[in-house]
């Protein structure tokens, strides 16, 4: 341990080490994982209410496609308020809130009268959304460094856990009940997470940040109290200090804080003097020493949110476009709530999601960042194309073609994106890389914002080709834009300076 002044001092670092992953954190991993699967939820609900809605208040494709457009605008706004809130008043204050907006605004949607209170209440679902990696980086805050990775894979794994319990929730209730009730059931994870709020701690490295060292330790005696395990000797300080595992391992804890949470999290009190966001962080993405692999990003990064929320829309929504426009089987429209097909397609591309987290585990330090995900993407581009010529087909053959393309199609898009979000902080030097990650994580949200136009309205107007066409052509180009980036970084420890 370290000395000042004569006394025997530590870290956050030193005192999580000490104590190991025991049950505190088992604890805090669960309730982060709930939030997850709100999270989840909240998202995957999309691919069943604007289709409902749309038949039973007589929407057009545009006003339809606007309610899932609706939520990923507020989740723009979202996600720089709740950084904000967090920052200055505590990640519990932050997440506490985020879970408040989020469930109150989804119970609240079960109830809107019309079309334009629905869009008010999804566009605040989708600010309290926003509040994500808040619950993230408090989860991280709490975990000793070499644990990180491991527990980051578990963590992720909730997202999945939330996509086929939607499913699977709509499957059982849409029939019978209607959307009404499962916009109010969706949102009950969110009021789970306000029950247990009160038994939550505030994040040490938080308070050690704001020089609160008293509080922090009060925090760190109740965990190592639960954990059943005894504290370092000595007072507990900021700042680095010395710590007893392996520089590797720190830099693994850094580029998996930075991953997750676009607000720098440093491990001293900030000052004028060591701030390196704001404007200075952004000139500097867009240097000549950073522009390429920013823009690259940026580009990258939209076009995977495109292409993920568009598939999960696609599911349904070819179904709904095959009815209308299907050359063998004209029909009278089934109301889409009542078809059993529907949700048992959704359910089962929806546990996609867990071969995409195996497979990207698998493949992203054997073959790299770069070519997992372009391979990825090129195989996505090969299973989705049968779905160009699902219109010429009985509608049975039809429903299971979309079914084993779009399963095939969510493996590929799930692993493509996890490894994004494995490699975006990696490219960075340390002075930019929140920043960098953050600004890619924005711009997501507008591919998100754009994808309903055409998973949605095109497929309505009976332009199915073009829609899946398009969706081809994003994920080509965006396997072709990942080989343009100037390096890999498998194998590569994280770098303070820019690499050459």
């Amino acid at each position: 341990m370290p000395m000042n002044n004569g006394k025997t001092t530590y870290t956050v670092d030193e005192a999580l080490m000490s104590m190991g992953f025991g049950k505190f954190q088992f604890f805090v991993l669960s309730y982060s994982g709930m939030a997850k699967i709100s999270e989840a939820m909240e998202m995957m609900l999309l691919s069943f209410v604007g289709s409902s809605v749309q038949s039973e208040w007589g929407l057009s494709a545009h006003e339809e496609s606007l309610i899932t457009s609706a939520v990923f605008i507020g989740m723009l706004v979202g996600a720089y308020s709740w950084g904000l809130v967090s920052d200055n008043y505590g990640r519990r204050v932050g997440f506490n809130f985020t879970a408040l907006v989020t469930g109150g605004a989804g119970l609240l949607s079960a109830f809107a009268p019309n079309y334009l209170s629905l869009i008010v209440f999804r566009f605040m679902v989708g600010v309290g959304l926003g509040g994500g990696p808040v619950l993230g980086s408090w989860f991280l805050e709490f975990i000793p460094a070499p644990n990180r990775g491991t527990w980051m894979v578990v963590f992720s794994g909730f997202w999945a856990v939330g996509t086929i319990l939607e499913a699977s929730l709509a499957w059982l209730v849409m029939p019978g009940f209607g959307w009404r009730w499962l916009l109010a059931l969706s949102s009950l994870p969110s009021f789970a997470l306000l029950l247990f709020f009160p038994i939550t701690l505030e994040s040490p490295r938080y308070l050690c940040m704001k020089g609160r060292t008293n509080d922090a330790t009060q925090v760190l005696t109740t965990m190592a109290r639960v954990n059943q395990v005894s504290l370092p000797p000595g007072k507990l300080v900021t700042g680095t200090g010395t710590h007893n595992y392996k520089a590797d391992d720190y830099e693994e804890e850094e580029q998996e804080l930075d991953e997750l949470l676009p607000v720098i999290v440093p491990s001293e009190p900030i000052t004028d003097g060591n701030k390196i966001g704001g404007l200075n962080a952004i000139l500097k993405l867009l240097g000549p020493n950073l522009v390429r692999q920013t823009i690259l990003l940026w580009t990258v990064f939209l076009a995977q949110a495109f292409l993920y929320y568009g598939l999960v829309l696609l599911t349904s929504e070819l179904s709904s476009g095959n009815r209308d426009c299907g050359f063998e089987e004209r029909e009278e429209k089934v109301h889409h709530a009542s078809d059993a097909n529907l949700y048992k397609s959704v359910f089962i591309t929806s546990i996609g999601e867990l071969p995409g987290l195996i497979v990207s585990a698998a493949i992203v330090d054997k073959m790299g960042r770069k070519l997992s995900m372009s391979s990825m993407l090129f195989l996505g581009c090969i299973f989705i194309a049968p779905l160009l010529f699902t219109q010429t087909q009985t509608q049975s053959q039809s429903n299971a073609l979309i079914t084993a393309c779009l399963f095939a199609a969510r493996i590929c898009i799930s692993a493509s994106f996890t490894i994004l979000h494995i490699y975006a902080p990696e490219i960075y030097p340390t002075a930019v890389r929140a920043t960098g990650v953050g600004f890619a994580s924005s711009v997501a949200r507008f591919g998100g914002i754009l994808c309903p136009l055409v998973a949605v309205t095109m497929v309505h107007s009976c332009h199915q080709t073009l829609a899946i066409f398009i969706f081809q052509l994003v994920m080509f180009l965006s396997g072709v834009a990942i080989f343009f980036f100037p390096f890999d970084t498998s194998g590569r420890k994280l770098s303070d300076h820019v690499y050459a």
